[in-house]
C-alpha cells in the first residue's frame, strides 16, 4: 500500500526527468554524440530559473531564459568539438566542469530555496495527479515541436549528420554547424527539465545534476526497448523515452520501499544501464554466429547431395 501511494510521485518525477531524457536522446541517438554536458546543463536550467524567479522575473520568462542558457551550454560544447577538434566526450566533460563554477556563481551558494509567494508551474505539495496532467501537456507540446523541427530542412540536416557524417558532408550539409545546433537544442531541452525540477522541489541545488547522465541513459535505453517493436516513428520514440523514465523511477521507488540501501542506488543504476547497453552487443554477437553455422550446414548438405 505504501508503494501504491508513492506511484503518483514517481510518475511525476519520471515525466520531469523524461524531458531531460528527450534532450539526451537528441545528442546520444540522433546526433550520435556522447554528450556529458547534461550533468551541468540540467543544473544550469535549475539555478537560472530559481535565481530569476527569486528576483521577481515571471515564471514563463524565467523558463524561457533557462532554456536559452541550456542552449548556450550546448553551443559551447559544440564549439569545443568543431572549432578546437576536441573529442566529443572530452568536450562535454570540459563544459560540465566549467559549468560547476558558473552555476555556483549564478546561484551564489550551494543551495537556494524559491520564494514561497511566487507562482510555480509545478510544486511538490500540489496534488500529484495535477502535476502529472501538467507534465503530460508539456511533454505533448515538446514532442510536437521536436517532431516538427526535425522534419524541417535544418532538422533533417542534423539527423543526416548523426546518421552518416561523411555522406551528409558530401551532400553539401555543413556538418559542424549541424552538430553545434543539435547540441544546443539537446541541452536546451535538458535545461527545461532542470527548470521544471527546481520548481517541483521549490529549490535549486548545485549538486542536483550529479549522475543525471546515468538516469537519462537508463530512461533512453529502457524506453527504446519498450517501443522498438511497436513503431519506429520519431514521435513514438520520444514518448517511449519518457515512458522509460517513468518505469525507471517507479522501479526506483519500489526498491526504496523494499528497504534497499539508498547509498547503493547509483551503483544499481549504473549496473542497470550497463546491462541494457550490453544486451544489443550480446544479441548481435549471438545472431552473427548462427547464420554461419546454418550456412556451413547447408553447404555440407549440398556437397553430400552432389556426391550421392
Amino acid at each position: 500500500m505504501l508503494f501504491l501511494r508513492t506511484i503518483p510521485g514517481a510518475i511525476s518525477l519520471g515525466l520531469i526527468w523524461g524531458v531531460m531524457a528527450i534532450g539526451l536522446y537528441i545528442s546520444y541517438k540522433i546526433l550520435d554524440f556522447a554528450d556529458l554536458t547534461v550533468d551541468g546543463s540540467i543544473c544550469t536550467g535549475a539555478v537560472v530559473c530559481a535565481t530569476l524567479m527569486n528576483v521577481g522575473v515571471p515564471m514563463p520568462v524565467a523558463l524561457l531564459i533557462a532554456v536559452l542558457a541550456g542552449c548556450v551550454c550546448g553551443l559551447i560544447t559544440g564549439m569545443f568539438h568543431t572549432l578546437m577538434g576536441i573529442p566529443p566526450i572530452l568536450s562535454g566533460i570540459l563544459t560540465q566542469l566549467a559549468l560547476w563554477s558558473v552555476n555556483l556563481k549564478i546561484l551564489g551558494k550551494a543551495h537556494e530555496s524559491l520564494n514561497g509567494d511566487k507562482v510555480f508551474l509545478l510544486v511538490q505539495q500540489m496534488n500529484q495527479w495535477q502535476t502529472i496532467l501538467i507534465m503530460l501537456g508539456i511533454v505533448a507540446v515538446l514532442t510536437g515541436l521536436l517532431y516538427w523541427f526535425f522534419g524541417t530542412k535544418i532538422g533533417s540536416a542534423i539527423r543526416a549528420t548523426g546518421c552518416n557524417e561523411r555522406m551528409a558532408r558530401a551532400q553539401g550539409i555543413n556538418t559542424k554547424a549541424a552538430k553545434v545546433l543539435g547540441l544546443a537544442v539537446s541541452n536546451g531541452v535538458v535545461a527545461l527539465s532542470g527548470a521544471l525540477l527546481c520548481q517541483y522541489l521549490s529549490s535549486a541545488d548545485i549538486n542536483m545534476g550529479r549522475g543525471a547522465i546515468v538516469t537519462g541513459l537508463a530512461a533512453v535505453i529502457i524506453g527504446l526497448a519498450v517501443v522498438s517493436r511497436i513503431s519506429s516513428n520519431f514521435a513514438v520514440r520520444l514518448i517511449g523515452v519518457v515512458v522509460g523514465a517513468i518505469i525507471y523511477f517507479t522501479v526506483y521507488q519500489f526498491i526504496v520501499n523494499l528497504g534497499f540501501d539508498t547509498d547503493l542506488l547509483k551503483l544499481l543504476s549504473a549496473l542497470l544501464v550497463a546491462l541494457f547497453l550490453a544486451i544489443p552487443y550480446w544479441k548481435n554477437k549471438y545472431y552473427r554466429k548462427r547464420p554461419r553455422c546454418k550456412e556451413k550446414t547447408a553447404q555440407g548438405g549440398d556437397s553430400n547431395v552432389g556426391q550421392n
